[in-house]
């Protein structure tokens, strides 16, 4: 199990601007997902 994770991993923090944030949160609010019959469907409420 040793060999599989490595001692030290080297991670690298992102950074998006405000507008970016806005806009996913934006479109995350107005994204429906309807499942009928088996079937999804995706729905962007403007």
């Amino acid at each position: 199990m040793d060999q599989l994770y490595p001692a030290k991993q080297n991670c690298k923090l992102v950074s998006s601007s405000e507008e970016t944030v806005r806009f996913l949160l934006d479109y995350s609010k107005s994204l429906s997902i309807v499942s009928s019959r088996g079937m999804e469907f995706e729905n962007n409420l403007n």
